[in-house]
């Protein structure tokens, strides 16, 4: 019986640690507005599949230090829409990236949004739209992920494929779908003219 239960403990145990690893975190910026957020969540996704060119991004629109960036997201650790962000905040406050870089490792659980309200950059101002506009600045690679992602962010070219296996089983009926009706229909009539080789069976037998 104690066998039993630790066991059964043991079972429970990797049940749910299998579903603390199957869960995932998505990246949330925080700064106050959605459409930001949406395109920092693109640029993350970007910056992690293409590292190079998100670093030669960062330095030819932002004037970022490359040692910086690459510091950031080797050593640090930080989300590359994070650095992102704070290279283009620096860029549009006309301070060093360092300092942005600085304020926000002490002011984390500030959020993007507070941050940028802290060095002068009011929600609604003409500041915050020209900082709005510098979101999404690339040399061209990230306009094509962009395009080849229009899922949103961490949607796949995999996905893209699902969905559209799922619409072609919805009500748009792909050409697929339409050969299936079309094997049905030859069902319908193979039983018809079952039945009528039935019938003229039992003709002759009568």
């Amino acid at each position: 019986m104690k066998t039993t239960n630790t066991l059964l403990a043991l079972a429970l145990g990797l049940c749910f640690a299998g579903a603390a690893g199957a869960q995932v975190i998505s990246y949330s910026p925080r700064t106050g507005d959605v459409w930001i957020d949406t395109e920092l969540g693109y640029m993350n996704d970007y910056g992690r599949g293409n590292r190079d060119y998100f670093v030669d991004d960062l330095v030819s629109n932002f004037g970022a230090p490359r040692y910086l960036v690459n510091d950031l997201l080797t050593t640090r650790r930080w989300d590359p829409g994070d650095v992102y962000y704070a290279c283009a905040l620096a860029y549009q406050t006309r301070r060093p990236c360092a300092d942005v870089v600085r304020y926000r490792d002490q002011n984390r659980g500030q959020g993007w949004g507070g941050i940028a309200k802290n060095m002068g950059i009011k929600p609604g101002s003409a500041e915050f739209h020209a900082l709005k506009g510098h979101v999404g600045k690339s040399n061209g690679k990230f306009k094509a992920y962009r395009t080849n992602n229009p899922g949103g962010p961490g949607n796949s070219g995999k996905a893209k494929g699902n969905d559209a296996v799922i619409i072609d089983g919805g009500p748009g009926n792909s050409g697929k779908a339409k050969g299936n009706e079309k094997a049905k229909g030859n069902d319908k009539g193979d039983d018809k003219a079952k039945g009528k080789e039935k019938s003229k069976g039992n003709g002759k037998a009568h």
